[in-house]
């Protein structure tokens, strides 16, 4: 298993995956540069200064949602989805693992007890910021 991982339909980029044992040295942006939720991996040694700074004030326009979800504890699978609601493949995420959903669909079985944490523009629009459908069964996802 890859330490990070693309879930790809063709060539559209459905989601990114941070497993907990990647690292690098410094600062390795995983996100391209014009994502509207960038993502970086930090591995600094003791006694590194980081600037002290404010964020300026900088209109963006969001036209897609995309979040974070951070695994504290527990076993996830992920259901991947395209646009059209059609069932692509599933992954397992574990305790330490951060995965970023880019874009087409998405669903969640928990597998174990699970804490995580997510992250997502906002502010939250409700119902309008999600279509719901009948994603696939556990039955389903083990005879694929």
């Amino acid at each position: 298993m890859s330490k990070l991982e693309e879930v790809r339909k063709k060539n559209r980029l459905l989601a990114m995956i941070i497993r907990n044992d990647y690292e690098c040295e410094g600062v390795d942006f995983i996100t391209p540069g014009e994502y509207s939720q960038q993502v970086a991996y930090m591995h600094h040694p003791t006694g590194k200064i980081i600037d002290a700074h404010v964020h300026n004030v900088v209109h963006r326009d969001v036209l897609m949602t995309q979040e974070v979800l951070f695994i504290k504890k527990g076993k996830l699978r992920v259901d991947f989805y395209d646009d059209y609601e059609d069932y692509l493949e599933s992954r397992v995420l574990n305790a330490g693992d951060l995965i970023l959903l880019v874009s087409g669909g998405h669903g969640f079985t928990v597998l174990e007890e699970i804490e995580m944490i997510e992250v997502k523009q906002g502010p939250y629009a409700g119902d309008q910021d999600k279509t719901r459908f009948k994603g696939i069964s556990d039955t389903e996802v083990a005879f694929r």
